[in-house]
């Protein structure tokens, strides 16, 4: 079966209207463009300037893209909200999204979940596709420029924070449901963390066609990702190193940063302010890794004291004038 006919009968078997990508108009898009005499198949024309898709194939492309990221990212945070809420705020959430006929038990959590990671897949893989079929039209890489820009966008959903919190989210719920069957529970749907030489990964194997493999090693200690954040580029690091990148004290907090401030990895500017707390993945990592959550956290608590105590220190020079 054909990958467009495929993510065609997943989204109309959803029993809402989710955001998807319309191949059928793309596809007339590339096809105009196939044919129209300035597009000409290996044209020096067609590969730096195509106003055809200039005008229409690329905004129709950005548009849809973002609504599928909005729609991922507003029910991710919803089932988060729903999860890591306690006492007498979780059952008013689960009322609430039980009278809106989304969620009624736990099983149907997961089922959510679990879903929602295949929504990103299937779309991200979709993404890929259509980008291809375009570059193989015009014979540049056009496609891979765009994907280039669409990561500065925050609207590449394979490196959205908000998946990785998605997948750890499912893992979480599976284990609390399967504490008498480990084994169900670390196989269930392809998600899992695993461990390869001591180092963890978030790995998602749902389709073939797109196969995820996170690795939860900070690119700065070189440690596994202790209270791990993700910059709005994609990229995660602990709290701790996050703010030593940004020239900020744990106190001040990331969103202290100032604009001009980039990424360690792709130097990127102005991905502070905009972080995610990963708090399941956090969740996560400190029951698979106990030994390691412990000392880490002992070692930072100390770090933390001191470097609260030099702030507050500053602050009291800086107001007595000294």
């Amino acid at each position: 079966m054909k990958f467009f006919t495929k993510h065609g009968e997943y989204m109309q078997g959803k029993s809402e209207e989710l955001p998807g990508h319309g191949f059928r108009k793309l596809k007339k898009i590339l096809k105009k463009c196939r044919a129209d005499f300035s597009c000409v198949l290996g044209s020096q024309t067609s590969a730096d300037h195509c106003p055809v898709c200039e005008e229409t194939f690329f905004p129709s492309l950005l548009k849809e893209m973002s609504s599928v990221v909005g729609y991922f990212n507003e029910r991710v945070q919803k089932l988060r909200e729903l999860h890591l809420a306690s006492s007498f705020l979780k059952y008013f959430l689960w009322f609430r999204l039980f009278r809106a006929n989304l969620l009624s038990d736990h099983a149907a959590l997961i089922e959510e979940g679990q879903d929602h990671v295949t929504y990103a897949l299937i779309n991200a893989a979709a993404i890929q596709k259509i980008l291809k079929k375009y570059d193989k039209i015009h014979c540049c890489n056009k496609g891979q420029i765009f994907k280039t820009q669409t990561k500065s966008m925050q609207i590449e959903i394979l490196q959205n924070p908000w998946l990785y919190e998605l997948m750890a989210l499912c893992i979480n719920i599976r284990e609390s449901k399967f504490k008498s069957d480990k084994a169900a529970a670390s196989s269930s749907e392809g998600i899992d963390l695993i461990f390869s030489d001591g180092k963890p990964s978030l790995t998602c194997g749902i389709f073939d066609f797109a196969k995820l493999d996170i690795d939860l090693t900070c690119s700065i200690c070189l440690e596994t990702v202790f209270d791990p954040v993700s910059l709005s580029c994609g990229h995660m690091f602990c709290y701790m190193c996050g703010c030593s990148a940004a020239s900020v004290t744990v106190v001040d907090g990331l969103k202290a940063a100032a604009p001009k401030k980039k990424c360690p990895l792709c130097r990127q500017k102005g991905v502070f302010a905009s972080f995610v707390r990963l708090d399941e993945l956090s969740t996560l990592l400190s029951k698979r890794c106990p030994d390691y959550w412990e000392q880490r956290r002992k070692r930072e608590r100390t770090e933390r004291i001191q470097q609260a105590k030099h702030h507050w220190e500053n602050q009291s020079q800086a107001f007595l004038g000294i």
